[in-house]
């Protein structure tokens, strides 16, 4: 087959920050496949492609600069949860890791 088949899988990403990140009321922009979208802190699911490899990155914007900028590539046998951890200073980088299935169904 050389078409796309349009196959989709939901992922679930988890956005958590330091309760004593050291930055208000900034929240996260989730990148899925080039394509900015701003969100709130928490548990949101997200649709990717099944059939091939996939990019999602997270970056934190306070009005001044980016900060808390980490990428993930998915491939399509990946556990379908995600966590980004954003750092508690308003620089940096924060940290995105695919969560393992006995831990993402609990």
């Amino acid at each position: 087959m050389t078409g796309q088949s349009g196959a989709t899988r939901r992922i679930t990403l988890t956005l958590t920050r330091p309760w004593f990140a050291l930055y208000i009321g900034v929240r996260p922009t989730v990148v899925v496949e080039g394509r900015g979208n701003p969100v709130q802190w928490g548990v949101g699911t997200w649709q990717l492609p099944a059939d091939r490899t996939a990019t999602i990155g997270v970056f934190l914007f306070n009005r001044v600069w980016r900060f808390g900028q980490a990428d993930l590539v998915l491939e399509p046998d990946d556990p379908p949860a995600v966590t980004y951890r954003a750092p508690a200073l308003p620089f940096g980088r924060g940290r995105m890791r695919v969560t393992p299935e006995d831990r993402a169904a609990g």
